[in-house]
């Protein structure tokens, strides 16, 4: 698919991986990109969801809208999560077949994978268990799209492609220690304890679980070429292919924000998903993608970003 001069709608184009992905999507003038706003528009609701399609007339939609957080937020919130992420991929789905809309390209989730899954994690093992506890609603939401988008295809000849990225972070991330992700949170405690003279920062678990990052420019790569090079029913991992435990992860923030003090790993909180690392082959062989920025880089570019704009997040979290 050429991009230049479609109409194109983003879901979740306001959020972290969806405002990077409007911006990239400039570069393919003269699209159209429409990012509806939940205000006018709620994908959890059929009509309201048949309204966007109505008004828009996508030619390719990027399904990014998602109810999300960490390990803490999947905790109190597993109703939610399942409700809302099944509801806005049913309704957007279905709503694309009915416009007739040409591809739809939707954003899975690492959390699909079972929870021993072999490691570095194949598409093809997403279906070998359970995935793991705290996450298994959202993840199991996000697969359930994926026999979605394949049934669609069969049946009614719908060009619906799924992604699974893997754990993403980088500037305008989530940065709310009550539903951010794991990089954000570290990068938050430690600035906040080294400004304040606190000596003790306090995370999670006990450090040994390893997880893969992806940057996110990185991955609105990875759905740009998804949107222009693939077509086929098959779910593509996006990530690096490199995995780092949450200790050494912690560590290596710690010294890039200047922190001195003692890190205290909180054991009677859930280390979630012992390992995860993807194969990434099906993507550099059909996509042609790889990741281009390393784990080093990225959270250097992602301190900066929170040490410029971190006032600013404070204050309008105070407003709400």
């Amino acid at each position: 698919m050429e991009l230049g001069g479609k109409r194109i709608v983003v879901t979740g184009g306001s959020g972290f991986v969806g405002s990077h992905l409007v911006d990239r999507l400039r570069d393919f003038e003269p699209a159209e990109v429409i990012v509806p706003r939940s205000a006018e528009f709620d994908l959890t609701d059929p009509r309201s969801t048949a309204d966007l399609f109505r008004t828009t007339r996508p030619d390719l939609v990027f399904h990014l809208a998602a109810a999300v957080g960490g390990i803490g937020a999947n905790r109190l919130h597993p109703g939610t999560f399942f409700r809302d992420n099944m509801a806005m991929g049913l309704n957007v789905l279905e709503q694309a077949r009915l416009a007739g809309t040409d591809k739809v390209v939707v954003a899975g989730t690492i959390c699909a994978y079972p929870k021993f899954a072999e490691v570095p994690f194949k598409e093809d093992a997403m279906w070998d268990g359970y995935p793991e506890e705290t996450n298994a609603p959202y993840g199991i939401a996000k697969k359930a799209l994926l026999v979605m988008a394949q049934a669609y295809r069969a049946e009614f000849g719908c060009n619906f492609v799924m992604l699974f990225p893997v754990n993403l972070y980088g500037p305008r991330d989530n940065f709310a220690l009550a539903s951010s992700h794991v990089i954000p949170a570290m990068i938050r405690k430690f600035i906040s304890a080294e400004d304040s003279g606190r000596r003790e920062v306090v995370l999670w678990g006990d450090g040994s679980p390893t997880r893969e990052f992806l940057y996110v420019e990185d991955c609105v790569e990875g759905f740009v070429l998804g949107a222009q090079k693939y077509d086929d029913p098959d779910p593509v991992n996006l990530g690096t292919g490199v995995e780092i435990s949450i200790k050494a992860l912690a560590e290596m923030i710690a010294d890039k924000t200047v922190y001195s003090g003692t890190i205290v790993w909180d054991e009677t909180k859930p280390n979630g998903q012992p390992r995860r690392c993807l194969d990434v082959s099906r993507a550099k062989q059909r996509l042609g993608f790889e990741a281009k920025v390393g784990l080093d880089e990225g959270i250097d570019r992602t301190i900066a970003w929170w040490r410029e704009h971190k006032h600013d997040v404070i204050a309008a979290e105070k407003r709400r």
